[in-house]
């Protein structure tokens, strides 16, 4: 069973997330960390609980969502980098790290680079900008696409109801609370 440690970091109120199971490693989805204060509160955590970075992924390379990557790889040093800019598997094939086995999808349309990071067995996605509650990303940034997006969000709705969604902002929701009341979907 996963466990989800969310942090509302920036002027954006991006959403990074350190995951953990039944080990000391973990994994960090997007380090949006702004400043020092919110540097410090993400690695103060992972020292009170002991926690090893097993990988960073990336769901895409908007400034919002990567501005402390520096800081996580400064700190854990050659700690590896999975996104569509990364390293990037080919999203019918599983991939386990500190013992978390996900897929990543790739979802374009918000940006050209967009994954998602799906752990099907435990019913969770860390959507990115793909898919907020009740909304999506913007597409009148640079690499946006909003034909695009669609059909990365078709490709989302297609995942079972019960699936929580984590998202790049904001709360989190379920694949059938969007389906119900997002407009998008």
């Amino acid at each position: 069973m996963l466990s989800i440690k969310t942090f509302y970091c920036n002027p954006f109120r991006e959403c990074t997330y350190v995951i953990t199971s039944e080990s000391d490693l973990c994994l960090i989805v997007d380090p949006g960390m702004y400043g020092e204060k919110e540097e410090n509160r993400v690695l103060d955590y992972l020292r009170e609980k002991h926690l090893t970075p097993a990988a960073i992924l990336i769901t895409h390379t908007h400034l919002d969502h990567i501005c402390a990557l520096d800081v996580i790889e400064k700190a854990y040093p050659n700690t590896p980098k999975y996104g569509y800019n990364y390293q990037y598997e080919d999203e019918k094939s599983p991939i386990t790290l500190g013992g978390m086995t996900f897929r990543m999808l790739f979802t374009p349309g918000h940006k050209e680079d967009c994954v998602c990071y799906y752990f099907e067995s435990d019913g969770i996605l860390f959507s990115g900008d793909t898919l907020f509650q009740e909304s999506i990303g913007r597409t009148d940034l640079p690499g946006g696409d909003y034909t695009t997006l669609q059909d990365s969000l078709r490709r989302l709705s297609l995942l079972p109801d019960t699936t929580v969604v984590y998202p790049g902002h904001g709360n989190t929701t379920t694949i059938a609370h969007e389906k119900a009341h997002n407009p998008y979907l």
